[in-house]
């Protein structure tokens, strides 16, 4: 029973991780707007570099988040402009506690373990409670180095975090504004929320639950088809092996060869002359000087055109073999004034010889 729960979560984490990455694949193809509203000392947003992000005709006035909401004056035009978006929220320095923390330079691969295990000795939250982030590592003295850690109660940004994230952004990124402001430091990330891939996982957990259980269902029918096909070729198999045994045990030595079709088939083996045992007892008796251009085998007869010193010896020659008889010219002998030879054209009977033999 354990065995099975752990493969249930194995299978589970599985999918929720193919699940993040389709989304993410998804993102990177995606055009998404990224905007970053930044706190003022008056307490009010406003969003950076408003010329560059949006046109004259959206730009919206600064605006406040008090106790998780927005002005309702301004709430409309800005879920207009926010919907879809990632976001920056940008928070003073005020609402923050910084804290200084030196290690080994060495200590760079595992830094985010060891600020989480510190987090609660350097700040009064816990990691759990806290959102906190860090600045890059500066380098120190001795192979030393120093990071500064932003940190704050989890629960004084939730209310900025909640007003924003209601407005139907894709993703929300909370920053801690540099503790010495007129320093060119970047603002430290101190808590990230992916609000689509929240909705839009369980969509794509549950296409791809669906997908794998079709899968699993055309497989199993087509396991199905398959052995219902085997056992019929199986069948079909098995039949056509008892019918070429009984063939075979049919045609096998010391049964009836008295029907005529048996002895037809004898008479006509023993009959018909073999056309390799021809040529290869025509190829034996033929003086090194004979060419033949032709050869032809018409039923017992064979006919034979070519190029001979002597054309009188051969049929003599093709005579004295037990395969050929009645050898006899069919056409007059030529010579030609050009040519050492006689050209000859003999016509033989074939003598048919069902175990070859000279």
């Amino acid at each position: 029973m354990n065995s099975f729960r752990d493969i249930a979560e194995a299978f589970s984490r599985w999918i929720d991780r193919v699940a993040t990455t389709i989304l993410s694949a998804w993102d990177s193809f995606r055009a998404t707007r990224h905007l970053r509203f930044v706190e003022g000392k008056d307490g009010l947003f406003v969003l950076e570099g408003t010329a560059q992000k949006l046109p004259p005709d959206m730009a919206i006035a600064p605006f406040a988040i008090v106790e998780g909401r927005i002005d309702p004056a301004v709430s409309p035009k800005l879920a207009e402009i926010l919907r879809g978006a990632e976001v920056e929220l940008v928070l003073q320095s005020k609402r923050f506690m910084y804290r200084p923390l030196e290690l080994p330079r060495r200590a760079t691969d595992f830094l985010d373990g060891i600020v989480r295990a510190q987090i609660d000795r350097l700040t009064p939250w816990s990691a759990a409670d806290a959102a906190f982030g860090w600045t890059p590592p500066e380098e120190g003295s001795s192979e030393r180095m120093v990071v500064i850690i932003a940190a704050t109660a989890r629960g004084l940004i939730a209310p900025f975090a909640n007003a924003i994230s209601s407005l139907g952004v894709d993703a929300l990124t909370v920053l801690a504004a540099p503790q010495n402001e007129t320093a060119e430091v970047a603002a430290i990330k101190v808590f990230e929320q992916r609000i689509r891939d929240k909705v839009e996982a369980p969509r794509v957990r549950r296409a791809l639950i669906g997908l794998l259980a079709g899968a699993g269902a055309l497989a199993g029918a087509s396991l199905t088809v398959g052995t219902i096909l085997g056992d019929n070729l199986q069948a079909q198999r098995e039949d056509l092996t008892r019918r070429i045994a009984a063939r075979r045990a049919a045609i096998q030595p010391g049964q009836d060869w008295s029907s005529a079709a048996a002895r037809a088939l004898e008479r006509r083996k023993r009959e018909t002359p073999s056309p390799v045992i021809v040529i290869e007892a025509l190829s034996r008796i033929l003086p090194d000087d004979t060419y033949l251009s032709e050869l032809r085998i018409l039923g017992d007869k064979m006919q034979i055109v070519g190029l001979t010193r002597d054309a009188p010896s051969l049929i003599r020659l093709i005579e004295q073999t037990s395969h050929f008889t009645s050898a006899t010219f069919y056409a007059p002998t030529t010579r030609s004034p050009s040519e050492a030879g006689e050209h000859f054209y003999i016509e033989v009977h074939i003598e048919p010889v069902y175990k070859p033999s000279l």
